[in-house]
This record gives C-alpha cells, sequence and structure tokens, in this order.
C-alpha cells in the first residue's frame, strides 16, 4: 500500500523485544512514534537507538510512545538491547518489532511488496527499511521521514517535528520554517485579521498571507 500523510496507518499483531502488540491497542489514546532500521548490530542504528533512549523524559512528557522494529528476530532484539544500553548509558526502555517476514515493512511501504530476505542475508538486503513515523492519537500518519543507511537521524528535529505537531493539533496554527517552542506561530489563513487578533492578540503582518503572532499562555 502506498501510506500518506493523514492515512490511517495499518494495524497489525506483531512480537517484540517486550511482547505481543496489536498495534492500534499498543498505541491507545498517545502519540506514537515507529521507527525502523534494517538490521540489529549495525553501527549507525546503534547510535540512533541509544539516542532515542536518552529521549525517554522527552518523550514521557510529550505523551509520546515509542517504537523500533527491524527484519531481525526477538532473541536478536533482545542481545542487540544490551550494546545499545551500553552505548547510550541508560535503559532502553521501549520495545522493538521482530519483522522477520517484511509484513510490517511492507504495510508501511518501507519495502516493495515482492521483497524477501535471502539467507545470509545484510543490511544491504533490507536497507529501505529506515524511516520515522509519526503517527496522531486518531492513529493517523502526521509526519513521515526516509533516511539512507549512511547517514544517522537526527532524533533533535524528530522531537521538533513531534512539537510542532502537538502545537498544531490543539492550538489550530501552523509553524514557520526552524520553529520551536515559545517561537512565533504563523496565523491560519481561514481567519480574518480581526479574528486573528481576538484570539492571538498582536499579530505581525509579514505580508497580506503571512502573518505571525505569539500562543496566548
Amino acid at each position: 500500500m502506498s501510506l500518506r500523510i493523514n492515512d490511517v496507518v495499518p494495524d497489525f499483531e506483531a512480537d517484540t523485544s517486550q511482547g505481543p502488540i496489536r498495534f492500534h491497542e499498543w498505541i491507545g489514546d498517545s502519540w506514537a512514534i515507529l521507527f525502523s532500521h534494517p538490521k540489529d548490530f549495525t553501527p549507525v542504528c546503534t547510535t540512533e537507538f541509544g539516542a532515542v533512549a536518552r529521549l525517554n523524559d522527552e518523550w514521557k512528557t510529550r505523551g509520546t510512545k515509542v517504537i523500533g522494529i527491524s527484519v531481525d528476530g526477538v532473541e536478536e532484539h533482545k542481545q542487540w538491547i544490551n550494546d545499545i544500553a551500553s552505548y547510550a548509558g541508560c535503559e532502553v526502555g521501549f520495545p522493538i518489532i521482530a519483522d522477520e517476514d517484511l509484513k510490517v515493512a511492507k504495510l508501511f511501504d518501507m519495502l516493495p511488496a515482492d521483497a524477501y530476505l535471502p539467507d545470509g542475508r545484510t543490511p544491504d538486503d533490507s536497507a529501505t527499511v529506515r524511516a520515522v513515523f509519526i503517527i496522531g492519537p486518531d492513529k493517523k500518519l502526521k509526519l513521515a521521514m526516509i533516511y539512507p543507511m549512511n547517514v544517522g537521524r537526527n532524533f533533535a528535529e524528530v522531537v521538533r517535528a513531534l512539537d510542532a505537531l502537538q502545537m498544531a493539533t490543539t492550538a489550530g496554527v501552523a509553524m514557520p520554517a526552524d520553529w520551536t517552542v515559545g517561537q512565533d506561530v504563523i496565523v491560519p489563513l481561514s481567519l480574518s485579521d480581526e479574528d486573528a487578533r481576538a484570539k492571538f492578540g498582536d499579530i505581525e503582518k509579514v505580508f497580506p498571507y503571512l502573518r505571525k503572532a505569539k500562543l496566548p499562555k
């Protein structure tokens, strides 16, 4: 399937390093981040999973669950988690999905429908399984990022994007480039200047179509 922004993400059952899950049930009323990697015991992904583990308090603050996925099995995940924890210097509190049959990778359009894993597979055989999906409590896809194998993901940007998505949902605004929490937001075009001032107070009119404002506290 081709997964687009605002599509309901696929539901599935899977084994993980923390036991079996049904994905939509696991998400519950939370925001969720599903992030993938081609294979366990690989260098770049070890640094990335360590980065996610260190951000545990940030995910909790934002009411967000995180879950990893790769094409390796549960036992490999459990062994690799020891390396991740050692590298990160903290506990790895999130589960990792075992997707040995590529079911989830194909559901999320990370691999083509005819993809398979040969005997003695290497990370190159599942190289496109390297993505980040941010999912809302409504189970809809809010954002997707795809990376090559040799460039580590910037999880500070994932946190920033999550903040922007949550703010846009609760406050009905848009965010300018490089926006971070506390900075001015963009007033939606659906509001007149009068309505915008009633909602936000002072507004900065850069252009008739670009108006900025501070969020009410």
